[in-house]
Protein backbone atom coordinates (compact mmCIF):
# COMPACT_ATOMS: atom_id res chain seq x y z
CA UNK A 1 0.00 0.00 0.00
CA UNK A 2 1.49 2.87 -0.92
CA UNK A 3 -0.02 6.33 1.44
CA UNK A 4 1.41 5.74 5.65
CA UNK A 5 2.74 8.06 7.36
CA UNK A 6 5.43 8.19 10.55
CA UNK A 7 4.16 8.29 13.79
CA UNK A 8 4.80 10.88 16.33
CA UNK A 9 6.54 7.98 17.76
CA UNK A 10 9.30 8.01 15.34
CA UNK A 11 10.81 10.84 15.74
CA UNK A 12 11.33 9.69 19.51
CA UNK A 13 13.40 6.33 17.56
CA UNK A 14 16.18 8.87 15.95
CA UNK A 15 19.04 9.56 16.46
CA UNK A 16 20.82 12.86 17.95
CA UNK A 17 23.61 12.62 15.97
CA UNK A 18 24.00 14.83 12.75
CA UNK A 19 22.75 12.75 9.27
CA UNK A 20 25.73 12.14 7.17
CA UNK A 21 25.35 10.80 3.62
CA UNK A 22 25.42 6.86 4.54
CA UNK A 23 22.57 7.64 6.35
CA UNK A 24 20.58 9.23 3.42
CA UNK A 25 21.90 6.55 0.90
CA UNK A 26 20.53 4.21 3.24
CA UNK A 27 16.90 5.98 3.45
CA UNK A 28 17.59 5.59 -0.17
CA UNK A 29 17.72 2.24 -0.60
CA UNK A 30 14.19 2.00 1.44
CA UNK A 31 12.98 4.40 -1.49
CA UNK A 32 13.97 2.39 -4.09
CA UNK A 33 12.36 -0.90 -2.55
CA UNK A 34 9.36 1.09 -1.78
CA UNK A 35 9.18 1.81 -5.27
CA UNK A 36 10.07 -1.65 -6.35
CA UNK A 37 6.74 -2.83 -4.19
CA UNK A 38 4.40 -0.35 -5.96
CA UNK A 39 5.52 -1.06 -9.36
CA UNK A 40 4.98 -4.77 -8.69
CA UNK A 41 1.79 -4.34 -6.71
CA UNK A 42 0.12 -2.54 -9.81
CA UNK A 43 2.27 -4.10 -12.86
CA UNK A 44 -0.74 -6.29 -13.91
CA UNK A 45 -2.79 -3.61 -14.39
CA UNK A 46 -1.31 -2.38 -17.76
CA UNK A 47 -0.56 -5.72 -19.54
CA UNK A 48 -3.56 -7.72 -17.90
CA UNK A 49 -5.02 -8.85 -21.52
CA UNK A 50 -1.23 -10.10 -22.32
CA UNK A 51 -1.43 -12.42 -19.33
CA UNK A 52 -4.91 -13.87 -19.39
CA UNK A 53 -4.28 -14.41 -23.18
CA UNK A 54 -0.94 -16.49 -22.38
CA UNK A 55 -2.19 -18.35 -19.49
CA UNK A 56 -5.76 -19.42 -20.99
CA UNK A 57 -7.73 -17.10 -18.65
CA UNK A 58 -10.56 -14.32 -18.95
CA UNK A 59 -9.85 -11.00 -17.92
CA UNK A 60 -11.34 -10.88 -15.07
CA UNK A 61 -9.68 -13.99 -13.59
CA UNK A 62 -6.42 -12.80 -14.48
CA UNK A 63 -7.57 -9.38 -12.08
CA UNK A 64 -6.87 -12.54 -9.51
CA UNK A 65 -2.90 -10.88 -9.82
CA UNK A 66 -4.33 -8.19 -8.11
CA UNK A 67 -7.08 -9.16 -5.80
CA UNK A 68 -4.36 -11.60 -4.27
CA UNK A 69 -1.74 -10.06 -2.87
CA UNK A 70 -4.08 -7.63 -1.56
CA UNK A 71 -5.20 -10.53 0.84
CA UNK A 72 -2.43 -11.15 1.82
CA UNK A 73 -1.31 -7.78 2.18
CA UNK A 74 -3.97 -7.12 4.27
CA UNK A 75 -3.04 -9.53 6.95
CA UNK A 76 0.67 -9.83 6.78
CA UNK A 77 0.40 -6.26 7.97
CA UNK A 78 -1.10 -6.33 11.09
CA UNK A 79 0.59 -9.55 11.46
CA UNK A 80 4.03 -8.69 11.11
CA UNK A 81 3.62 -5.27 13.11
CA UNK A 82 2.30 -7.77 16.21
CA UNK A 83 4.71 -10.70 15.63
CA UNK A 84 7.59 -9.30 14.67
CA UNK A 85 9.05 -9.32 18.08
CA UNK A 86 12.97 -8.68 18.43
CA UNK A 87 13.84 -9.60 14.94
CA UNK A 88 16.43 -6.88 13.63
CA UNK A 89 14.58 -4.47 11.61
CA UNK A 90 17.27 -4.33 9.26
CA UNK A 91 17.14 -8.38 8.46
CA UNK A 92 13.12 -7.94 8.30
CA UNK A 93 13.66 -5.81 5.53
CA UNK A 94 15.84 -7.44 3.77
CA UNK A 95 14.12 -10.63 4.19
CA UNK A 96 11.11 -8.74 2.52
CA UNK A 97 12.86 -7.40 -0.37
CA UNK A 98 14.44 -10.92 -0.71
CA UNK A 99 10.79 -12.19 -1.10
CA UNK A 100 9.45 -9.29 -3.64
CA UNK A 101 12.49 -10.79 -5.91
CA UNK A 102 11.38 -14.23 -5.75
CA UNK A 103 7.49 -13.16 -6.35
CA UNK A 104 8.93 -11.11 -9.32
CA UNK A 105 10.70 -14.34 -10.80
CA UNK A 106 8.18 -16.70 -9.73
CA UNK A 107 6.24 -14.46 -11.91
CA UNK A 108 7.78 -14.04 -14.91
CA UNK A 109 7.89 -18.26 -15.58
CA UNK A 110 4.57 -18.91 -14.14
CA UNK A 111 3.34 -21.54 -16.77
CA UNK A 112 0.00 -21.41 -15.64
CA UNK A 113 -2.54 -18.97 -13.24
CA UNK A 114 -2.03 -20.91 -9.96
CA UNK A 115 1.55 -20.63 -10.11
CA UNK A 116 1.05 -16.89 -11.31
CA UNK A 117 -0.64 -16.41 -8.07
CA UNK A 118 1.58 -18.29 -5.80
CA UNK A 119 4.06 -15.55 -7.19
CA UNK A 120 1.54 -13.38 -6.30
CA UNK A 121 0.89 -14.17 -3.18
CA UNK A 122 4.93 -14.13 -2.12
CA UNK A 123 4.18 -10.18 -2.94
CA UNK A 124 1.49 -9.44 -0.62
CA UNK A 125 3.56 -11.06 1.81
CA UNK A 126 6.27 -8.77 1.28
CA UNK A 127 4.27 -6.00 1.04
CA UNK A 128 1.90 -6.22 4.14
CA UNK A 129 5.72 -6.57 6.00
CA UNK A 130 7.20 -3.87 3.91
CA UNK A 131 4.73 -1.27 4.88
CA UNK A 132 4.05 -2.32 8.45
CA UNK A 133 8.14 -1.56 9.59
CA UNK A 134 9.50 0.51 6.52
CA UNK A 135 8.03 4.43 7.30
CA UNK A 136 9.47 3.84 11.32
CA UNK A 137 12.72 2.50 9.74
CA UNK A 138 13.23 5.50 7.73
CA UNK A 139 12.44 7.59 10.63
CA UNK A 140 15.43 6.11 12.63
CA UNK A 141 18.44 6.50 10.15
CA UNK A 142 18.51 9.66 10.38
CA UNK A 143 18.84 12.69 13.28
CA UNK A 144 15.30 13.62 14.50
CA UNK A 145 15.02 16.78 12.48
CA UNK A 146 15.47 14.75 9.68
CA UNK A 147 12.90 11.92 10.16
CA UNK A 148 10.31 13.97 8.45
CA UNK A 149 12.51 14.29 5.33
CA UNK A 150 13.41 10.72 5.25
CA UNK A 151 9.66 9.83 5.09
CA UNK A 152 8.96 12.23 2.54
CA UNK A 153 11.62 10.57 0.74
CA UNK A 154 10.25 7.05 0.58
CA UNK A 155 6.75 8.68 -0.26
CA UNK A 156 8.65 10.35 -3.58
CA UNK A 157 9.75 6.02 -4.04
CA UNK A 158 6.00 5.59 -3.87
CA UNK A 159 4.72 8.28 -6.05
CA UNK A 160 7.45 7.74 -8.95
CA UNK A 161 6.18 4.06 -9.23
CA UNK A 162 2.39 5.40 -8.93
CA UNK A 163 3.38 7.59 -12.02
CA UNK A 164 5.88 5.21 -14.11
CA UNK A 165 5.21 1.80 -12.56
CA UNK A 166 2.15 0.67 -14.63
CA UNK A 167 3.21 2.26 -17.95
CA UNK A 168 6.86 0.67 -17.29
CA UNK A 169 5.22 -2.63 -17.73
CA UNK A 170 3.08 -1.75 -20.41
CA UNK A 171 6.27 -0.54 -22.63
CA UNK A 172 8.30 -3.46 -21.73
CA UNK A 173 6.01 -6.13 -22.85
CA UNK A 174 5.42 -3.84 -26.31
CA UNK A 175 8.56 -4.55 -26.62
CA UNK A 176 9.09 -7.81 -25.91
CA UNK A 177 6.79 -9.98 -23.02
CA UNK A 178 4.81 -9.32 -20.83
CA UNK A 179 7.20 -11.72 -18.86
CA UNK A 180 10.30 -9.45 -19.52
CA UNK A 181 8.03 -6.87 -17.63
CA UNK A 182 8.14 -8.95 -14.51
CA UNK A 183 11.95 -9.82 -15.04
CA UNK A 184 12.98 -6.16 -15.35
CA UNK A 185 10.92 -5.40 -11.96
CA UNK A 186 12.73 -8.52 -10.27
CA UNK A 187 16.06 -7.15 -11.63
CA UNK A 188 14.76 -4.06 -9.82
CA UNK A 189 14.05 -5.52 -6.27
CA UNK A 190 17.18 -7.21 -6.72
CA UNK A 191 18.99 -3.96 -6.99
CA UNK A 192 17.10 -2.42 -4.02
CA UNK A 193 17.83 -5.40 -2.00
CA UNK A 194 21.73 -4.86 -2.73
CA UNK A 195 21.70 -1.48 -1.91
CA UNK A 196 20.11 -2.13 1.36
CA UNK A 197 22.14 -4.84 2.39
CA UNK A 198 25.46 -2.34 1.90
CA UNK A 199 23.89 0.86 3.45
CA UNK A 200 21.04 -0.45 6.22
CA UNK A 201 22.26 -0.04 9.28
CA UNK A 202 21.41 -2.04 12.46
CA UNK A 203 18.06 -1.24 13.50
CA UNK A 204 17.19 -3.36 17.05
CA UNK A 205 13.60 -3.81 17.72
CA UNK A 206 11.69 -1.58 19.72
CA UNK A 207 7.85 -1.66 21.16
CA UNK A 208 6.10 -1.90 18.37
CA UNK A 209 2.09 -1.93 18.04
CA UNK A 210 0.20 -3.90 20.79
CA UNK A 211 -2.78 -5.77 20.59
CA UNK A 212 -4.65 -3.81 23.40
CA UNK A 213 -3.93 -1.01 21.16
CA UNK A 214 -5.42 -2.14 18.28
CA UNK A 215 -8.78 -3.32 19.56
CA UNK A 216 -8.98 0.29 21.33
CA UNK A 217 -9.23 1.29 17.83
CA UNK A 218 -11.56 -1.12 16.42
CA UNK A 219 -13.78 -0.31 19.79
CA UNK A 220 -14.52 3.03 18.33
CA UNK A 221 -17.37 3.78 16.08
CA UNK A 222 -16.19 6.43 14.34
CA UNK A 223 -12.77 4.46 13.56
CA UNK A 224 -14.78 1.36 12.25
CA UNK A 225 -16.94 3.92 10.10
CA UNK A 226 -13.34 5.65 8.69
CA UNK A 227 -12.47 2.17 7.58
CA UNK A 228 -15.42 2.10 5.53
CA UNK A 229 -15.34 5.44 3.73
CA UNK A 230 -11.65 4.18 2.74
CA UNK A 231 -12.17 0.98 1.51
CA UNK A 232 -15.27 1.86 -0.17
CA UNK A 233 -13.04 4.99 -1.95
CA UNK A 234 -10.49 3.30 -2.90
CA UNK A 235 -12.59 -0.33 -4.00
CA UNK A 236 -14.41 2.70 -6.63
CA UNK A 237 -11.25 2.91 -7.87
CA UNK A 238 -9.87 -0.73 -8.69
CA UNK A 239 -12.81 -1.96 -9.40
CA UNK A 240 -12.22 -0.08 -12.90
CA UNK A 241 -8.98 1.15 -12.94
CA UNK A 242 -7.76 -2.86 -12.54
CA UNK A 243 -9.43 -3.58 -15.63
CA UNK A 244 -8.44 0.13 -17.62
CA UNK A 245 -6.63 -1.98 -20.19
CA UNK A 246 -9.28 -3.82 -21.26
CA UNK A 247 -11.68 -1.74 -21.72
CA UNK A 248 -9.32 0.57 -23.48
CA UNK A 249 -8.22 -2.20 -26.07
CA UNK A 250 -11.14 -3.69 -26.60
CA UNK A 251 -14.37 -1.44 -25.97
CA UNK A 252 -12.51 1.68 -27.64
CA UNK A 253 -10.37 0.38 -29.16
CA UNK A 254 -6.96 2.28 -28.72
CA UNK A 255 -3.46 -0.11 -29.27
CA UNK A 256 -1.19 -0.74 -26.79
CA UNK A 257 1.33 2.18 -27.10
CA UNK A 258 -1.62 4.35 -27.23
CA UNK A 259 -2.83 2.86 -23.73
CA UNK A 260 0.65 2.84 -22.50
CA UNK A 261 0.49 7.07 -23.11
CA UNK A 262 -3.03 6.74 -21.40
CA UNK A 263 -1.59 5.27 -18.24
CA UNK A 264 0.93 7.19 -17.94
CA UNK A 265 -0.76 10.56 -18.70
CA UNK A 266 -3.21 9.00 -15.51
CA UNK A 267 -0.28 8.79 -13.20
CA UNK A 268 1.52 12.70 -14.27
CA UNK A 269 -1.84 13.86 -13.35
CA UNK A 270 -2.35 12.07 -10.75
CA UNK A 271 1.56 12.90 -9.65
CA UNK A 272 0.44 16.62 -9.31
CA UNK A 273 -2.98 16.44 -8.13
CA UNK A 274 -1.35 15.06 -5.15
CA UNK A 275 1.24 18.18 -4.22
CA UNK A 276 -1.33 20.98 -6.11
CA UNK A 277 -4.22 19.29 -3.44
CA UNK A 278 -1.81 19.06 -0.44
CA UNK A 279 -2.72 22.32 0.94
CA UNK A 280 -6.28 22.08 0.53
CA UNK A 281 -6.71 18.65 1.68
CA UNK A 282 -5.45 19.56 4.74
CA UNK A 283 -7.41 22.89 5.93
CA UNK A 284 -10.82 21.52 4.42
CA UNK A 285 -10.22 17.95 3.96
CA UNK A 286 -14.01 16.94 4.26
CA UNK A 287 -15.34 19.29 0.91
CA UNK A 288 -11.70 18.31 -0.40
CA UNK A 289 -11.95 14.73 -0.15
CA UNK A 290 -15.71 14.47 -1.34
CA UNK A 291 -15.01 16.86 -4.03
CA UNK A 292 -12.37 14.53 -5.84
CA UNK A 293 -14.65 11.49 -5.17
CA UNK A 294 -17.21 13.07 -6.49
CA UNK A 295 -15.03 13.85 -9.97
CA UNK A 296 -13.97 9.97 -10.12
CA UNK A 297 -17.87 8.96 -10.00
CA UNK A 298 -18.24 11.76 -12.55
CA UNK A 299 -15.22 10.39 -14.83
CA UNK A 300 -16.32 6.90 -14.63
CA UNK A 301 -19.81 6.99 -15.58
CA UNK A 302 -18.78 9.17 -18.37
CA UNK A 303 -16.12 7.26 -19.96
CA UNK A 304 -18.18 4.25 -21.59
CA UNK A 305 -19.83 6.90 -23.89
CA UNK A 306 -17.53 8.76 -24.54
CA UNK A 307 -14.52 8.16 -27.73
CA UNK A 308 -11.30 9.00 -28.85
CA UNK A 309 -9.97 12.61 -27.55
CA UNK A 310 -12.97 12.71 -25.17
CA UNK A 311 -12.33 9.09 -23.20
CA UNK A 312 -8.37 10.09 -22.99
CA UNK A 313 -9.92 13.57 -21.33
CA UNK A 314 -11.98 11.36 -18.91
CA UNK A 315 -9.52 9.39 -18.01
CA UNK A 316 -6.93 12.14 -17.49
CA UNK A 317 -9.90 14.19 -14.89
CA UNK A 318 -9.58 10.34 -13.01
CA UNK A 319 -6.40 10.65 -12.79
CA UNK A 320 -6.52 14.07 -11.09
CA UNK A 321 -9.81 12.69 -8.72
CA UNK A 322 -7.44 9.29 -8.03
CA UNK A 323 -4.32 11.52 -7.55
CA UNK A 324 -5.57 13.48 -4.57
CA UNK A 325 -7.50 10.57 -2.52
CA UNK A 326 -4.98 8.20 -0.78
CA UNK A 327 -4.03 11.44 0.60
CA UNK A 328 -7.75 12.18 1.38
CA UNK A 329 -7.76 9.08 3.01
CA UNK A 330 -4.74 8.56 4.93
CA UNK A 331 -5.54 12.17 6.25
CA UNK A 332 -8.79 11.24 7.20
CA UNK A 333 -7.30 8.10 8.59
CA UNK A 334 -4.84 9.80 10.58
CA UNK A 335 -7.30 12.44 12.19
CA UNK A 336 -9.90 9.22 13.48
CA UNK A 337 -7.74 8.34 16.33
CA UNK A 338 -4.91 10.78 16.76
CA UNK A 339 -3.78 9.12 19.83
CA UNK A 340 -3.47 5.97 18.28
CA UNK A 341 -1.63 6.85 15.58
CA UNK A 342 0.28 2.90 15.28
CA UNK A 343 -3.22 0.88 15.09
CA UNK A 344 -4.58 3.64 12.96
CA UNK A 345 -1.66 3.26 10.59
CA UNK A 346 -1.71 -0.98 10.64
CA UNK A 347 -5.78 -0.74 9.90
CA UNK A 348 -5.44 2.32 7.17
CA UNK A 349 -2.67 -0.83 5.53
CA UNK A 350 -5.31 -3.59 5.99
CA UNK A 351 -8.23 -1.60 4.67
CA UNK A 352 -6.18 -0.35 1.68
CA UNK A 353 -5.36 -3.58 0.66
CA UNK A 354 -8.85 -5.42 1.43
CA UNK A 355 -10.24 -2.33 -0.62
CA UNK A 356 -7.70 -3.37 -3.68
CA UNK A 357 -8.61 -6.87 -3.22
CA UNK A 358 -12.47 -6.92 -2.83
CA UNK A 359 -12.16 -4.01 -5.93
CA UNK A 360 -10.49 -6.49 -8.46
CA UNK A 361 -12.37 -9.24 -7.18
CA UNK A 362 -15.68 -7.91 -8.47
CA UNK A 363 -14.65 -5.83 -11.19
CA UNK A 364 -13.40 -9.21 -12.41
CA UNK A 365 -16.09 -10.94 -12.01
CA UNK A 366 -18.75 -7.75 -13.71
CA UNK A 367 -16.22 -7.68 -16.44
CA UNK A 368 -16.27 -11.58 -17.27
CA UNK A 369 -20.17 -11.03 -17.46
CA UNK A 370 -21.08 -7.96 -18.34
CA UNK A 371 -18.27 -6.54 -20.37
CA UNK A 372 -15.07 -4.18 -18.63
CA UNK A 373 -17.54 -1.58 -19.13
CA UNK A 374 -19.77 -2.97 -16.33
CA UNK A 375 -16.37 -2.67 -14.17
CA UNK A 376 -16.95 1.55 -14.21
CA UNK A 377 -20.14 1.09 -13.71
CA UNK A 378 -20.15 -0.94 -10.41
CA UNK A 379 -17.04 1.51 -9.42
CA UNK A 380 -19.42 4.46 -9.54
CA UNK A 381 -21.78 2.84 -7.55
CA UNK A 382 -19.15 1.82 -5.00
CA UNK A 383 -17.46 5.54 -5.43
CA UNK A 384 -21.48 7.08 -4.47
CA UNK A 385 -21.83 5.07 -1.10
CA UNK A 386 -18.21 6.27 -0.47
CA UNK A 387 -19.85 9.91 -0.36
CA UNK A 388 -22.67 8.65 1.52
CA UNK A 389 -20.67 7.16 4.39
CA UNK A 390 -18.71 10.37 4.22
CA UNK A 391 -21.86 12.16 4.35
CA UNK A 392 -22.87 10.23 7.99
CA UNK A 393 -20.00 12.41 9.15
CA UNK A 394 -21.97 15.80 9.20
CA UNK A 395 -20.91 19.07 6.91
CA UNK A 396 -19.63 20.87 9.68
CA UNK A 397 -15.99 21.67 11.08
CA UNK A 398 -16.78 19.67 14.05
CA UNK A 399 -13.44 17.24 14.45
CA UNK A 400 -13.60 13.65 12.53
CA UNK A 401 -12.81 11.82 16.32
CA UNK A 402 -15.63 13.55 17.59
CA UNK A 403 -18.32 13.86 14.80
CA UNK A 404 -19.61 10.25 15.56
CA UNK A 405 -19.46 10.61 19.45
CA UNK A 406 -22.67 12.80 19.72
Amino acid sequence: MNDLSASPATAALAPAVPSSWRDWLSVSAVALGAFAFVTTEYLPVGILPQIADSLGVTDGVAGLMVTVPGMVAAVSAPAIMLGAGRMNRRHLLLLLTLLLVASNAVSAVAPSLPIMLLGRGLLGVALGGFWAVAIAAAGRLVSESKAAKATALIFAGITLATVFGVPLGTFVSTLFSWRMSFAVTAGLALLALVAQWLTLPSLPSREGLQVRALLAFLSRSTARRSMLLLGTVVAAHFTAYTYIAPFLGQEAGFSPSAITAILLGFGLVGMLANFAMAGSITTHLRASLGAVVLLMVIAQLALPGLQGWGMTLAVLVWGVAYGAIPLGVSSWMQLTSPQLPEASSAMLVTTFQVAIASGSLFGGLMVDHAGASSALWLGAAIGVLGLAVMLSFGLGKAPIADALQR
